[in-house]
């Protein structure tokens, strides 16, 4: 009995909660159709309050799977705003085309730059007389071949390595010098000669010449204008007016039995014993010769003299270049001392006096005392120009400066009359060529 009833409790407990649970769910369906309809229903509201556009928007924004979210409205732009947007874009263009321009324009200025300076030091390298001496060409007359002893000359040129060349020159029994140039963009040289050259004549030669002046001049006394072109060397030197002639007399040759003079004086007394002339007359000749020929004279013994004279001269015009580049004189009216840099100025005038004192110091025996005399009585130029204006007569003013006290540590002295006329000179002269002292 006691089985039946506790199974008939068992079923009916599992039928009561069965029933319960069934219960219970339909009132949970119940509560999600409602809540359901309420979202419908405030989703359909809120459709109706947006404006269309907000609608579709919100639509198309919304993403598969998750919450509709509604995209702001776009604004559409005028065709005044899009057209200020190209120009704008435009103007951005052009400048960044400027700055690549301007920077394309820096970087070729600076490259020039550097092609500039390379080539400035490529030059002055090849100034230099150890790199300068290559390209010089010894250019010998053929004619000076033909004399005892020319062959030491061509044996030291070709040992010392140095470039030279057999070619008939415009005046006899000469030598020159020519330099190579390279052209630019060309694998051809061209050359240039120097304005050096060397004459080699012996007494006989000379002699002839001589002849040949001394007619030139007669004929020029007598005005018949006779003899002008009565030697080859004659009319080779008037080609060649702007060369720097140097003759270098040597022994005689062996068919010839005149003595060679070693100095002048035994010159003159050979031309005196051969031609019978004068001193006077044979001073005529070399004067004129030196003076419209540019020809100046040397009396050697041999060939070995003469090989040595043409290597000096060959170095110094090597030298020549480099000398003119980097040895540039000082100017001569510059006193030296530490204020050859220069003094400086200030904006308000300070240090005007000093340049000043500095300005009279450039004058010959104007000491630092008397320039400091001078400056303490005239603090400037201005002022001592007012003072000459001032005094009508010109020894006055000559003197002006002649009673001022000079002090060098305890002695005392006058600057002085001439030291006075010549700083007035200097202020008042308008005549540029004027020599002070």
């Amino acid at each position: 009995m006691s089985v039946l009833h506790r199974a008939e409790a068992w079923d009916m407990s599992e039928s009561e909660e069965s029933d319960t649970q069934m219960q219970s769910n339909v009132t949970i369906d119940a509560k999600s159709a409602t809540e359901n309809t309420s979202l419908t229903q405030s989703r359909s509201t809120e459709h109706e309050r947006l404006p269309s556009s907000s609608v579709t928007e919100g639509r198309t924004s919304a993403r598969p799977g998750g919450p509709v979210t509604a995209s702001p409205a776009r604004k559409r732009r005028s065709k005044e705003e899009i057209e200020a947007d190209r120009e704008t874009a435009r103007q951005r263009k052009e400048a960044r085309e400027r700055q690549r321009a301007a920077r394309a324009q820096e970087k070729e200025q600076r490259r020039q730059e550097q092609r500039g300076r390379r080539e400035a030091a490529d030059n002055l390298k090849s100034l230099r007389p150890e790199n300068y001496l290559k390209s010089l060409t010894v250019c010998i007359d053929p004619a000076l071949l033909q004399q005892d002893g020319s062959d030491i000359l061509l044996d030291t040129l070709a040992t010392l390595e140095w470039r030279f060349d057999i070619t008939p020159q415009l005046i006899p029994r000469s030598v020159t010098w020519s330099r190579a140039l390279l052209q630019q963009g060309d694998d051809k040289s061209d050359s240039v000669e120097e304005d050096q050259v060397v004459l080699v004549l012996d007494m006989s030669d000379f002699i002839e010449l001589v002849l040949s002046v001394k007619k030139l001049l007669n004929s020029r006394e007598d005005g018949s204008g006779e003899g002008s072109v009565t030697n080859p060397l004659l009319e080779g030197l008037n080609r060649e007016m702007r060369k720097v002639v140097m003759l270098l007399l040597t022994e005689s040759h062996p068919d010839c039995p005149r003595t060679h003079p070693s100095d002048e004086q035994e010159l003159y007394e050979a031309l005196n014993t051969t031609l019978g002339m004068e001193n006077p007359d044979i001073e005529e000749v070399l004067v004129y010769l030196q003076v419209h020929k540019n020809m100046s004279m040397v009396c050697l013994d041999n060939w070995q003299e003469i090989t040595t004279h043409v290597c000096a001269v060959t170095k110094a015009l090597s030298k020549r270049p480099f000398r003119l580049l980097t040895e540039r004189a000082e100017l001569p009216f510059c006193v030296e001392g530490s204020w050859a840099s220069g003094v400086r100025v200030d904006s308000d005038g300070s240090g005007l006096i000093q340049v000043w004192r500095n300005q009279l110091q450039q004058l010959n025996r104007v000491s630092p005392a008397v320039a400091s005399a001078v400056t303490a009585a005239y603090p400037s130029p201005q002022l001592l120009l007012q003072a000459y204006g001032g005094l009508a007569a010109e020894a006055d003013r000559k003197g002006l400066l002649a009673g001022l006290l000079v002090k060098s540590g305890d002695n005392e002295r006058r600057v002085g009359p001439e030291i006075s006329a010549r700083i007035y000179r200097y202020l008042t002269a308008q005549n540029p060529q004027l020599v002070l002292d």
